[in-house]
């Protein structure tokens, strides 16, 4: 348990926000900042109703409680003022990483650690030229962190082993689920997994094997009922007789068969075109913020379920 209670986000737009609700549903006091006064403004209402939500769903008793120990602050330096860790969210370039990560350099408190949201740039990108630069890593959630709890934990080649460790600490005193990895890699775990998937869903598509909405019919009721609750070794591990082992014997040579390799290339702009022209039929663009909404209302109901029967880890 650190010293210190108190924790900054500095970028709460909907990944920033979702931290400050991980960090002070834990009890943590939580100091947030946003170079947007417009993010910042909304904060607080924000957070208010999200919540509002979690407690309705049983995740959370006193949202109050929760609610009153969140700040929000004008300028970086004030919310980072007295904070063990902070939590980095800003827009994902080079550029803009690099220079937020100096101005913290220059403003952390001795032994603050930092936790960058970068969803595939690793931390060596970005934080090479700070004086502190041992104490800045990747801690890449899924978006919204509140509702899906793992968390990437990616080390830079200087950044020293005992933040890593204090920060997966962290993690699971804060009731996320972190994932550590041995050393840096682009697009981490989580998207290189993902970034397979999208790009045979964006290949299939384009062949006009399937249309958009039964692709996502096959995930959302097929591959993914099994895959909210365990990964895809332990899917293969028991869809064999004998195991993994029987499964890669029986299957091993279909799915080498099936892989495009080299992959197309990046999707190409009118296919994209397409797609968004279907999606917004199913889904106009004014309509994107309720249906959000109504995805974390049913992520918070899995949570719950998964909670209640002993499969949240």
């Amino acid at each position: 348990m650190p010293e210190s209670r108190t924790v900054a986000i500095v970028g709460a737009g909907l990944v920033g926000l979702g931290w400050a609700l991980v960090f002070a549903r834990a009890g943590y006091v939580v100091r947030a900042y946003d170079p947007s006064e417009e993010v910042r403004g909304r904060i607080m209402s924000q957070a208010e109703d999200s919540l509002a939500d979690l407690r309705e769903v049983g995740l959370l008793n006193d949202p109050q409680a929760a609610l009153s120990r969140l700040s929000v602050h004008d300028t970086l330096a004030g919310a980072v003022e007295g904070a063990f860790y902070v939590q980095e969210s800003v827009f994902e370039t080079v550029e803009v990483k690099t220079a937020v990560s100096l101005e913290l350099d220059a403003v952390i408190g001795a032994g603050t650690l930092v936790g960058s949201s970068s969803s595939g740039i690793p931390a060596s990108r970005f934080t090479e030229q700070c004086a502190h630069r041992d104490r800045f890593m990747i801690a890449h959630p899924v978006n919204p962190p509140h509702l899906v709890p793992v968390v990437e934990i990616v080390p830079a080649p200087w950044t020293a082993t005992e933040g890593v460790e204090r920060v997966v600490a962290l993690m699971h005193e804060v009731g996320q689920v972190p994932v550590r990895l041995a050393r840096e890699i682009d697009g981490f775990v989580l998207n290189r997994l993902q970034g397979v998937l999208l790009n045979e869903a964006w290949a299939l598509y384009e062949d006009g094997i399937a249309s958009l909405a039964d692709i996502d019919a096959t995930i959302a009721h097929g591959l993914g009922m099994r895959w909210s609750f365990m990964g895809p070794f332990e899917t293969i591990d028991l869809n064999a007789p004998g195991g993994i082992e029987d499964y890669a014997a029986r299957l091993r040579g279909l799915y080498a068969d099936m892989v495009r390799t080299p992959p197309r290339g990046p999707w190409p702009d009118e296919v994209i075109a397409k797609a968004t022209r279907e999606r917004r039929a199913a889904l106009p663009a004014e309509d994107l913020a309720d249906r959000r909404a109504w995805r974390d209302a049913r992520l918070s109901r899995l949570v719950a379920f998964k909670t209640s029967q002993g499969l949240s880890d």
